[in-house]
């Protein structure tokens, strides 16, 4: 009950101060456990088995999570770079460990734990889309190399540390090992190919079937003679490509990240010793000294990649801030040497501390640079406005489909759907969705179906006067999110209009269920409009931009479609620090003029507004209150087990008392476009818009 009540409540409240979830479960299992009120035991029995389960969990989660499609692209470069950030830092880790007078086995084993590194802010870059930039792309790889190399270090200094430990032993051991990466990664990936086709739709089975691979690829990994992790983090990567995105994935990362991870985290609490953290304090020159090795080895790999394959400042800023953060891989290799007894708690307690230190440095730096990389990525020709064309590219059938079951809401919703759908020479679909009963002549199913055609009623005699196509649908089916998610792509559907309805104050999420199934289960973009007066009213668009990247081109362009429609002008507003100075602030202005010259050609006036504020939610709220409707762009992304906005964004529409317009991105594709060989180019964009 303890464990449960900590996980569930713990990591909202860090999160509100914006601190880092696990830093709280981390610290709960300090308080609860022998170093505070001693309620929580870490060699209790449950304990053991949580921490275990979490520990092979969490790598094999690490595994699923590599984006294979991405490492093919750049193969070759991802294994140099992997190369360069694995043996820079383990080469710099053992000289720390004998620096302090450790035996070979643990500086070796201090090697490898600053090896590794955890992606833990690729949702940045995802956010700024600029998850296809080469040098992203290449630390994503990386991760595979500097993760199974590690892994690989703790497996022969486990073997060593249990005695008896020979040169044929280290042969076998690798040979064995390398036959068993073999087996997992292409007997089980065919495998499970083989299951997945002959169970079809039993996603029961089919979880069952993921987990078991979990388990017995741990259990195959301890039986040849290396650390259980290995195997879970080899399973992750044969399985990542046969279950894709779909819903076993979901279930499997939810089953972890709301049980199994956040345990792991808290045992990791219990072990530590606040004893030994203060000596650590007293004497800091440990902790200090491999934090700051971990730095500096890390970036000279980075300055390595720099030199061999011509990347950027901006890439190069990237790429470290990406591999410098230390949470999988290297918090789960330091619990078995601890419990092995090869680093002692000292060791311990300070990769604890470089974990706080990375995981927190990390994600800054990389927000940094990631605004950077965006404005030398800004005069890049590789975004389309395909999903909502300009008026000479309009395709035969443009069709967007609009739910209705709120009549509060519904009339607005088909003016804004045929706004688009006129401009588009395209047709609107009201569909109302009927929830089905096991049997059809249910009156439950009677009185929905009866609320369905009443709905759709309304949505013909609404769309009488607004000179639109209009093509109502009646669907019966099961889940409300999965009927209207099919029914669209049936109809080839080109957008998608959903209501936002009113909140709870309990409820931290901005979006419903239904809303989040369908904004992640679309096969186009999703707008969700909370509508506060009719479309055509809107005189003034305010559309805030974070960051002058291409990817806010789509959201601009459906910006340009509504003010075509209704005469409306467009304020582009972008909010930069108090003490930006000038040069910055033009640079931002010339960013986002080029940004708006890449629009098609169109009788509007778009104005450009650069705002200083320290706050940013509070300073476009402010400013808000001088416009008609609020457009934000909204991008689509799962993190653990649920459909992730962004704090900010859920703090600004909470704040916003007038209309707001939500533009989601489409489903992110993987992009086939070859890595780049000639950089020239590259670098001349890079200075051409650094003299402008």
């Amino acid at each position: 009950m303890l464990l449960l009540a900590i996980v569930l409540i713990t990591p909202p409240i860090f999160e509100r101060f914006k601190l880092p979830g696990l830093i709280g479960l981390l610290l709960a299992g300090v308080l609860f456990g022998s170093s505070g009120l001693g309620w929580l035991n870490a060699d209790a029995d449950i304990m053991k088995l949580f921490a275990e389960i979490g520990k092979i969990y969490l790598m094999f989660v690490a595994g699923l999570e590599i984006d294979m499609a991405l490492f093919q692209k750049t193969r070759n470069r991802s294994l140099g770079f992997g190369m360069l950030t694995f043996a820079v830092p383990m080469l710099g880790g053992i000289a720390v460990g004998l620096l302090f007078n450790f035996g070979w086995l643990a500086a070796v084993l201090i090697g490898s734990l600053l090896a590794s590194h955890t992606l833990l802010a690729y949702p940045i870059v995802q956010r700024f889309g600029i998850v296809n930039n080469e040098a992203v792309t290449v630390t994503v790889g990386a991760t595979i190399f500097t993760d199974i190399g590690s892994l690989l270090v703790l497996a022969i200094c486990l073997g060593i540390n249990q005695g008896d430990f020979s040169a044929l032993k280290l042969a076998t051991l690798l040979g064995s090992l390398t036959l068993y990466t073999i087996a997992v990664l292409v007997g089980l990936k065919q495998l499970g190919r083989l299951f997945f086709s002959k169970t079809g739709k039993d996603e029961g089975n089919q979880f069952l079937f993921v987990m078991l691979s979990v388990f017995l690829c741990a259990l195959g990994a301890q039986l040849i003679g290396v650390e259980s992790i290995i195997g879970a983090f080899l399973a992750g990567l044969a399985i990542n490509s046969v279950i894709g995105d779909g819903p076993v994935k979901e279930k499997t990362e939810f089953l972890g990240s709301v049980l199994f991870i956040p345990m792991f985290f808290v045992a990791m609490g219990l072990l530590l010793d606040l004893e030994a953290f203060g000596d650590i304090l007293r004497s800091i020159e440990l902790p200090l000294v491999i934090v700051g090795m971990l730095l500096l080895t890390k970036g000279l790999a980075s300055l390595g990649a720099r030199m061999l394959y011509g990347y950027t400042w901006p890439e190069t800023w990237t790429m470290w801030s990406l591999s410098i953060p230390q949470v999988a891989a290297t918090l789960a290799a330091a619990l078995v040497g601890y419990e092995a007894e090869i680093i002692n708690s000292q060791v311990f307690n300070s990769v604890i501390l470089l974990m706080l230190v990375t995981a927190i440095l990390g994600p800054l730096v990389t927000t940094r640079a990631g605004k950077h990389l965006i404005a030398v990525d800004a005069l890049a020709e590789n975004e389309g406005l395909d999903w909502l064309p300009a008026p000479s590219d309009i395709p035969e059938s443009f069709t967007v489909v609009v739910p209705v079951y709120n009549p509060n809401t519904e009339q607005w919703l088909i003016e804004l759907a045929a706004s688009v759908a006129r401009h588009e020479n395209g047709r609107v679909i009201p569909l109302a969705i009927a929830l089905a009963q096991p049997q059809m002549d249910s009156p439950q199913l009677a009185r929905a179906m009866a609320h369905s055609r009443q709905r759709l009623e309304a949505a013909q005699a609404i769309s009488a006067t607004l000179e639109a196509e209009i093509d109502p649908r009646l669907r019966i089916d099961y889940n409300v999110a999965q009927g209207i998610s099919h029914l669209s792509r049936e109809e080839n559907a080109n957008l998608i209009l959903l209501g936002m309805g009113q909140r709870s104050r309990l409820n931290t999420r901005l979006f419903s269920n239904i809303q989040d199934s369908i904004l992640w289960a679309a096969h186009c973009p999703v707008v969700v409009a909370r509508l506060l007066d009719s479309p055509t009213t809107f005189k003034t668009i305010l559309l805030p931009i974070e960051n002058p990247s291409p990817a806010n081109l789509r959201t601009l362009r459906f910006a340009q479609v509504l003010a075509n429609t209704y005469q409306a002008k467009i304020t582009l507003l972008h909010v930069h620090g108090s003490r930006a100075s000038e040069l910055q602030r033009s640079r931002l202005a010339k960013q986002l003029e080029l940004l708006v010259d890449r629009f098609p050609a169109a009788d509007i006036d778009i104005d450009i507004r650069l705002v200083a504020g320290d706050n940013v939610v509070s300073t476009i709220v402010k400013t808000a209150a001088e416009y008609d409707v609020v457009m934000l762009r909204l991008q689509r992304r799962r993190v653990g087990n649920g459909l992730t906005v962004g704090s900010q964004t859920t703090s600004l529409v909470d704040q916003l008392t007038g209309s707001v317009i939500l533009v989601g991105e489409p489903h992110p594709l993987r992009s086939d476009r070859p890595a780049r060989s000639n950089r020239t180019a590259f670098k001349l964009n890079s200075k051409l818009l650094a003299s402008s």
